[in-house]
């Protein structure tokens, strides 16, 4: 069984996750003060990060109490273009005006083992030795991968690790991300995705064998939390069977 919930499409992929950041985000900050979130990169996250920066979803939201973290980060500075944390500025923290010392970026301009360790020592400084997500925001690619765990990196994941700095072939470059290890410790991991391209992929994972070499997001197994899946109807369409919410 899977707690999958199947939107019409794109905007309402960005809709429904809007909503649920907003949920997670007020019932940590009643029950604990704070609200600690991993974010991620690319198309939907974006959109939902404009979706939390007006009205009505930012005037739910006490920003104060958020702290923002990454799950992964490509190996560029963070004024560059394909820099997730430049994505998120642009789309949320500078929007709702989010003040510095509420945002954890890592380094992706320094050596990648050089950022890694450091962004696994943050953790650690911030979070104490079993770092524990409020939540995790995940999207999954056309191949499977999630945050930068592709397929054909899990030889250089050491999962004992909060971070890893593996090298992706297919980009011929270097990635920092943190681990399953971290994911799964997350009180709630939500993963969205998307599109017909998604499709052969999803169903793999949701209904296939377990193979966590050839689609890495089957690794995300939350220990103690919860996993929601939030998808849009192109991304089912090769389903055989599906437990779900329409949303």
């Amino acid at each position: 069984m899977h707690n999958l919930v199947i939107v019409a499409g794109e905007r309402e992929l960005a809709e429904r996750a809007a909503d649920h950041f907003v949920e997670k985000a007020r019932a940590a900050i009643m029950e604990r003060g704070t609200f600690d979130v991993a974010l991620a990169g690319g198309s939907t996250p974006k959109a939902m990060n404009a979706l939390l920066a007006i009205s009505p979803r930012k005037d739910r939201v006490h920003w104060e109490s958020v702290r923002f973290f990454f799950g992964d980060e490509r190996c560029v500075p963070p004024d560059h273009d394909d820099s997730n944390f430049r994505m998120t500025n642009e789309s949320l923290f500078a929007p709702v005006r989010i003040e510095e010392s509420q945002i954890f970026r890592i380094r992706g301009e320094d050596d990648p083992k050089a950022a890694a360790a450091a962004y696994s020592a943050l953790l650690v400084r911030e979070m104490g030795q079993r770092p524990r997500f409020d939540l995790v925001h995940l999207g999954m690619g056309p191949d499977g991968h999630t945050a930068s765990i592709f397929p054909g990196t899990l030889d250089q994941i050491d999962d004992t690790k909060l971070t890893a700095a593996p090298w992706v072939e297919k980009f011929s470059t270097f990635r920092v991300t943190i681990t399953p290890r971290v994911i799964n410790n997350a009180r709630s991991v939500t993963i969205e995705t998307g599109g017909a391209a998604k499709a052969d992929a999803l169903a793999a994972v949701l209904e296939g064998p377990h193979e966590p070499s050839r689609y890495p997001i089957q690794l995300v197994a939350p220990t103690d939390g919860e996993l929601l899946w939030i998808v849009d109807r192109a991304a089912v369409a090769h389903l055989r069977t599906t437990i779900a919410t329409s949303g």
